[in-house]
């Protein structure tokens, strides 16, 4: 069935009708759906310039959650964690406990909404361009499309709505009666827990990893990566570009300008991290300002 009809009226040089055509015009095509592979797409430095919690952060900041002191010693922190390679298990652990305090006694719905305005802000003039037409080739073939991120998982819906993807992996926070209680479901979504979520995805979904992509800036994504068939660099950092020449993987750079200058805070493994170096903040303005 061809969809509408466009018609074109011609004339002769004197100005007269000389004839009707009529041009068929194809209607939209529609994917054809191939369910065994997808794409899963790492968020910080790979889908977005600089971190998507601190740009959350910043949003919350701006509606007086906590100062600009506060934000701005979350930085130095997230900047030293990550020049100083200090992630370990103590760090990891450090991470948990603060990314509880953080959500502790918020409402899901509010959150949500909060970081539906603050995407629109702050957040979608940052997304890589590159990145986001290589996840929209994947959808026009057809394939599904998850973000993969450490951040909290209702982010990465947020984010992943917004761009017109399936969905989003991201850490979870247990949720009682509409409102965080404090405790996470599981582990921070990072490092090989990202390969494993990836890989239960796969099994519920019926996916062949071997035909799936994996794309990340990060070399602490090196197992989700090793876990599909198409791993890509995105905007790599110095370790994952070594292993990725090593490993003969794609690598895609979307960064302009002093590769080394990130327009925001650097992201680092633990994105928990990122969402609990504001806690004593939060904790300052929270009686005050929690969302209504």
């Amino acid at each position: 069935m061809t969809g509408t009809r466009k018609v074109t009226v011609s004339t002769d040089v004197h100005g007269h009708t000389a004839g009707w055509a009529e041009t068929p015009v194809a209607p939209p095509v529609t994917p054809t759906p191939d369910p065994a592979a997808a794409a899963f797409f790492d968020v910080d430095n790979t889908m977005m310039q600089g971190a998507s919690i601190y740009w959350f952060a910043r949003g919350l900041a701006a509606r007086k959650y906590f100062t600009a002191g506060d934000l701005a010693r979350f930085a130095w922190q997230q900047a030293k964690f990550r020049l100083l390679a200090t992630e370990h298990a103590g760090d990891m652990s450090q991470a948990k406990e603060a990314a509880l305090a953080f959500v502790q006694g918020w409402r899901v719905d509010d959150v949500e909404r909060l970081a539906e305005e603050i995407f629109d802000e702050l957040m979608a003039p940052r997304i890589w361009a590159g990145t986001r037409k290589l996840a929209e080739r994947h959808l026009a073939a057809g394939q599904r499309v998850w973000l993969v991120s450490a951040a909290p998982v209702e982010i990465g819906r947020v984010i992943a709505a917004r761009l017109g993807l399936t969905g989003a992996i991201g850490t979870v926070a247990e949720v009682v009666d509409g409102a965080y209680t404090g405790r996470l479901v599981g582990d921070l979504m990072h490092g090989p827990a990202k390969a494993e979520a990836v890989a239960q995805l796969a099994a519920v979904e019926g996916l062949d990893l071997s035909r799936c992509a994996a794309y990340s800036d990060s070399v602490n994504d090196l197992p989700m990566l090793s876990a599909v068939g198409r791993p890509v660099a995105v905007n790599p950092d110095p370790a994952l570009l070594r292993q990725a020449r090593d490993r003969g993987w794609d690598v895609r750079d979307f960064r302009t300008g002093r590769r080394a200058v990130k327009i925001a805070v650097p992201s680092t493994a633990a994105a928990g991290l990122l969402a609990g170096a504001v806690t004593a903040g939060l904790a300052l303005h929270r009686r005050r300002h929690r969302p209504d």
